[in-house]
């Protein structure tokens, strides 16, 4: 029985810091827009990309001139 005493106030800190959390989230617009996430991974890119942020065709043509350049 005494271990209710103890879990009691250390749940109401834990409510306390689970509200102050949430108000924290509101103020900051965390809630804003959680529709766009949602849907985001529903959308296709139009053309992928490689790790440098430039489309595959765009390599590769930099690759042949490359090998092109070497052959010279």
């Amino acid at each position: 029985m005494s271990v209710v005493y103890a879990l009691i106030p250390v749940a109401i800190i834990f409510v306390i810091i689970a509200i102050a959390v949430f108000f924290w989230a509101v103020r900051s617009d965390q809630f804003e827009d959680i529709e766009r996430q949602g849907l985001n991974i529903l959308m296709d890119d139009d053309k992928p990309k490689d790790a440098d942020n430039k489309a595959p065709s765009d390599q590769a043509n930099k690759e042949q001139e490359s090998d092109n350049d070497a052959k010279r």
